[in-house]
C-alpha cells in the first residue's frame, strides 16, 4: 500500500484511500501537502485566513478592516476573496471595475490606498450576477485567484473566506499555505458554539489560530459612554482560554463603520481595538 492509499484515520470516513479525498484527518495529515504553486513573478510572504463558523457575524468586515490597518502600517497588503458566492470586498473598498488580463497573469483591483483585491465581482459585468456553481467549480476559482492572479510582491495576504467548515476553507488550507487564520465571531451563545467547530478544524489541519476577533460585541452609549451588551454577555474569553488563544479584540457596533462600508470607504476607519492583533500579525516571525 503506498502513501496515496493509507487508509482514513477517522472511522466516519468511508473512503477506501486518500487519493482525492477531501476528509480532514489524521492520515491526510501525514501526507506532505502540494500546494498550488503562487502566480509566476507573485512572492507572498505571509497568508492569514479569515475564518468563521457561520454567517453574518462580519467577517468579510474583519478581514477589510484588518488588512486596511496592516496595509496603513507600511506593508504591501492583498485580500483574496475566498467567499466565491458571496463576495462583498470589493464594494467595501469602493470598487467596482472588472478584473483586467496581462501576459504575467489577471491584474489584481487596486484600492486608493494600494490594496490589492481579488474577488469574483470584478469577474462580472454586472456585480449583482449571481454565482450559480458547484462546489469543485467554487474550488478550483479559489485556487485560480492564488496562482493565476499576478499578486507581485506582497508581505501579507488575507483570505476572506466563506462562512463554515466545507469545500472552499479546506481548499485553501490544502493548496495555499496559510501562516494562521484569525477566527471572526459575535457574542450569541449560538455563534459561540459554531466558533469552536471552527478551533478543531484549524486543528486538525495543523493551522495556527493567531487570534479571535468578536463582532458587535457591544454599543457605546453616546450620552454616557456606558458599554450596552445588544447580543448578550461575550463568550469569546472563555473560548479563547479553553483553547490558549491569547490574542482576543472585541469590536463595538459603530454606525459609522457601516455608513464607510455602505459608500466604499473602509480605509478611512480606524479601529483602535484591533492595534493588538495588527501589532502581533506584524512582529510574528
Amino acid at each position: 500500500m503506498n502513501d496515496n492509499e493509507k487508509k482514513c484515520g477517522d472511522s466516519s470516513c468511508n473512503k477506501s484511500s486518500c487519493e482525492g479525498c477531501q476528509h480532514a484527518c489524521s492520515s491526510s495529515k501525514n501526507n506532505e501537502l502540494q500546494f498550488e504553486p503562487s502566480n509566476t513573478g507573485s512572492t507572498v510572504k505571509k497568508v492569514i485566513g479569515i475564518v468563521s463558523g457561520k454567517g453574518g457575524v462580519g467577517k468579510s468586515l474583519i478581514t477589510a478592516l484588518t488588512a486596511s490597518a496592516v496595509n496603513k502600517k507600511g506593508f504591501s497588503t492583498a485580500i483574496l476573496d475566498a467567499d466565491i458566492t458571496g463576495p462583498s470586498i470589493p464594494k467595501i473598498f469602493g470598487i467596482h471595475e472588472r478584473a483586467e488580463q496581462a501576459p504575467v497573469g489577471i491584474l489584481p483591483a487596486i484600492s486608493k490606498n494600494n490594496l490589492k483585491i481579488m474577488s469574483t465581482n470584478l469577474l462580472f459585468e454586472d456585480e449583482t450576477t449571481p454565482v450559480i456553481w458547484r462546489g469543485p467549480i467554487i474550488a478550483g476559482i479559489v485556487k485560480q485567484f492564488w496562482s493565476d492572479v499576478f499578486w507581485g510582491d506582497v508581505d501579507f495576504m488575507f483570505i476572506d473566506m466563506p462562512p463554515g467548515t466545507g469545500d472552499v476553507p479546506l481548499t485553501v488550507f490544502q493548496s495555499i499555505p496559510v501562516d494562521g487564520i484569525l477566527i471572526a465571531t459575535s457574542p450569541q451563545d449560538l455563534v459561540s458554539m459554531i466558533v469552536e467547530k471552527a478551533v478543531n478544524m484549524a486543528k486538525e489541519m495543523n493551522i495556527p489560530i493567531l487570534g479571535i476577533i468578536e463582532n458587535m460585541s457591544y454599543l457605546s452609549c453616546p450620552d454616557c459612554g456606558k458599554k450596552i451588551e445588544l447580543f448578550g454577555k461575550s463568550k469569546v474569553d472563555e473560548i479563547a482560554k479553553k483553547y490558549n488563544i491569547e490574542n482576543v479584540a472585541k469590536l463595538p457596533l459603530n454606525p459609522e463603520i457601516a455608513k464607510a462600508c455602505d459608500n466604499g470607504n473602509v480605509e478611512d476607519i480606524e479601529v483602535s481595538e484591533l492595534s493588538n492583533i495588527v501589532d502581533y500579525l506584524i512582529n510574528k516571525k
